[in-house]
């Protein structure tokens, strides 16, 4: 385009890659939606049944699943994998029969009216590209992580560069909202991570290309990558044994979710049925995922694990409901919750710039509840999630101002002298911005500063 810069920032490019891809959300034809024609007589019309879901259980349960299925001599499964929030909106709404989940009901009306079965065990898996050095994370670092409390690889044994936090972009995705139940004791809870994506394949390919990169997918999901690796939590391993006994703290139940109001509902109740069969139970074990049944000690000790773990990392499990509110952000009226500082200067600046301009950012087109939103857009989308430990007077968090981060760093001054021991991550947490926006203003080629060099740390 005339007038930009030939080499865009990473960053920027992620972002729009983003809002690209969630323009296609609404569209009729989702994103790697498919159906699949296997080997056998083509089912008729009216056997079929239709599956939406995420893409973990697809890839984990129903794909290999429904082959099993109809060469048992059942009708054909049409498999339109995306993510969660679409498949449970699609069999909310009578357009799929089945949706895969990685996660329970969130309470919300909508789920309150769906039938949620657990079929199968997957272990939620912390990772990052296969280079990258790092060989172990306790439960604590990786909530801190994802609390905004750590920034950098340095922090937790690896090399001076900043840890890039990405996300599934939709609060409901069934692999985020379980880890954010087990990390914080809630699934809404927002989290500092920056770099949104549809779905985990995308953030399985996006972390694929950085080495920094750290992101939650599911062992099912990625088995076979090579380009990206787990990595052990509290030294274990996420290995099918270590799921089965439950060593491994970091496994949550997959899902299929059916309406009992739906015309077939009888058929998606044979087929969620079929998942106890040992053809079944096979496929399962083709993708390293342990079969329900074979679990049943994993569900008995759900509690305890979830206490150990909020006791580990100095959370406190929370009853508050998800946000169920048409139109509502992903931190629209969340809960408060304990935070750092500097999370909450941060906030404190999002609050200055609101009352100075009332030109505010947000993810556009958003519909339907927590448990179903769409996201079409996500204009103006920048900086990391921000919480707090004290709501403003009369505040409801209703929107996300843009810039929240950058206005901090505009308001502490526009440059900053290096000093004894600091890093560009460190003084970029400092002043509340990125640290490739720091490469950017100061025409930097890495992480390299020197002392008593002087770095512009706001845009202004």
């Amino acid at each position: 385009m005339p007038g930009l810069p030939i080499t865009m920032s990473v960053r920027l490019a992620r972002l729009l890659s983003v809002a690209l891809i969630g323009a296609c959300i609404t569209a009729p034809a989702f994103a790697r939606s498919h159906s699949k024609t296997r080997a056998g007589t083509p089912a008729k019309s009216t056997s079929t049944l239709i599956w939406r879901g995420d893409v973990a259980t697809a890839n984990g349960v129903v794909d290999e699943v429904a082959n099993a299925w109809e060469k048992t001599g059942h009708g054909h499964i049409e498999l339109q994998p995306f993510n969660t929030a679409s498949g449970i909106d699609a069999v909310a709404t009578g357009t799929a029969d089945l949706a895969g989940s990685a996660r329970a009901s969130d309470g919300s009306a909508q789920n309150a009216n769906l039938t949620f079965t657990p079929v199968a065990w997957d272990g939620l898996v912390i990772i990052t590209q296969a280079s990258n050095p790092i060989d172990s994370l306790t439960l604590k670092q990786v909530h801190d992580i994802y609390y905004g409390k750590i920034h950098n690889w340095s922090e937790v044994g690896g090399r001076n560069a900043p840890i890039d936090v990405y996300a599934v972009a939709s609060p409901g995705d069934g692999v985020e909202y379980s880890l954010r139940s087990l990390l914080f004791g809630r699934g809404n809870q927002p989290v500092a991570a920056p770099r949104l994506y549809v779905n985990t394949r995308k953030l399985e390919e996006g972390i694929a290309l950085n080495p920094n990169g750290l992101g939650v997918a599911t062992l099912a999901g990625i088995s076979g990558n090579s380009k990206i690796k787990a990595i052990p939590i509290n030294g274990k391993r996420a290995t099918v044994a270590n799921i089965a006994d439950g060593s491994y703290p970091l496994f949550t139940p997959l899902y299929l979710v059916t309406n009992p109001r739906s015309p077939k509902a009888a058929q998606a109740q044979a087929f969620v049925d079929f998942l106890q069969t040992e053809p079944a139970k096979a496929a399962l074990r083709k993708h390293a995922v342990l079969p329900y049944q074979d679990g049943a000690a994993l569900a008995a000790m759900d509690s305890s694990r979830r206490s150990a773990i909020l006791a580990e990392v100095g959370a406190r499990a929370s009853h508050v409901a998800p946000v169920s509110a048409p139109g509502a952000t992903y931190a629209a009226r969340v809960a408060v919750a304990p935070t750092s500082p500097d999370t909450l200067a941060a906030k404190l600046a999002l609050e200055k710039r609101h009352a100075a301009s009332k030109e505010e950012a947000r993810l556009t087109h958003v519909s339907g509840s927590v448990a179903g939103v769409s996201v079409s857009g996500t204009a103006h989308v920048e900086g990391a999630a921000t919480t707090v430990s004290q709501p403003a007077s009369g505040s409801t968090f209703g929107k996300v101002t843009a810039d929240a981060v950058q206005s901090r760093a505009r308001s502490a001054g526009a440059t900053y002298k290096v000093n004894k021991g600091d890093t560009l991550s460190t003084i970029a947490k400092k002043h509340g911005v990125d640290v490739t926006d720091l490469r950017r203003w100061n025409h930097l080629k890495n992480d390299r500063i020197r002392l008593g060099q002087v770095l512009q740390v706001s845009n202004g």
